[in-house]
């Protein structure tokens, strides 16, 4: 995102989760592979091999089929180049994808990348992901809203909170084992939600995945944004909007 940011102290700040009921957890990275330096990441899923992930920026916005192993693009579509692309998801055999502040988002075939439909939204676009029944959207703040996967109407919202208190600045979205993680903007930070009361059950800490100096060029906006999860081997990546590394990950619990 583009808005200004002050360093965010949550009510998950990691000295008081580690005395918290939520637990909090550390990461060991098993693989690395690599990445785009100059994609802005905004959405990330895994599917058959392969990373599918949308980048964001007026101009430079795209949906890409990526090489896991190589980092390789092997397909991409632009997106119009007045809008800002947002988060993506799968929903059977299409893509689903956001735009930021332009209220539309897309529907494109996974296969061709052709653009099947378009749908409108109120408010900002952030992050998206999808169960057998439902998609999740976040816009920037506290709460979660469920679309139906068939008309992309929102059905409902839920308020995301640690402790009772709210998460704002949710960002992209992934569903893992029937809860959704959450990167919160601007941190190296992932929320484990539980989907039906937005309950914060896990805090992942992913500060020294990457250090800042490695981090694009400098560029403010380099932050941690991309969660995806491979169901079938059990394997979750993350990255970052324009880090030259995706991270296979495995979650440590950390000691109280």
């Amino acid at each position: 995102m583009l808005k200004s940011f002050a360093p965010l102290v949550l009510a998950f700040s990691f000295a008081g989760a580690a005395q918290a009921a939520v637990p909090v957890y550390g990461f060991v990275v098993k693989n690395t592979y690599p990445h785009d330096p100059k994609a802005f990441t905004q959405g990330l899923f895994f599917r058959d091999g392969h990373l599918y992930e949308t980048t964001g920026r007026n101009g430079e916005s795209t949906l890409r089929k990526v090489d896991l192993g190589s980092g390789r693009v092997v397909q991409k579509a632009d997106l119009p180049p007045e809008v800002f692309g947002e988060g993506s998801t799968p929903v059977g055999n299409d893509i689903v994808a956001l735009t930021w502040t332009s209220q539309v988002g897309y529907v494109f075939d996974m296969k061709t990348f052709k653009l099947k439909q378009k749908f409108t939204y109120k408010g900002e676009g952030w992050g998206l992901a999808s169960d057998a029944r439902q998609l999740y959207m976040s816009d920037g703040s506290a709460f979660i809203r469920i679309l139906d996967p068939k008309t992309y109407k929102e059905v409902r919202r839920v308020q995301v909170t640690h402790e009772g208190r709210p998460v704002p600045q949710l960002n992209e979205l992934e569903m893992v084992d029937g809860e959704l993680f959450a990167n919160v903007w601007g941190t190296d930070v992932i929320v484990r939600i539980d989907p039906q009361d937005g309950k914060v059950k896990g805090v992942i800490d992913l500060q020294g995945l990457l250090p800042p100096a490695q981090r694009g060029t400098a560029d403010p906006d380099a932050v941690l944004n991309g969660i995806a999860w491979d169901s079938k081997r059990r394997r979750l990546f993350v990255t970052g909007k324009l880090w030259p590394k995706v991270f296979e990950i495995e979650l440590v619990p950390r000691k109280r």
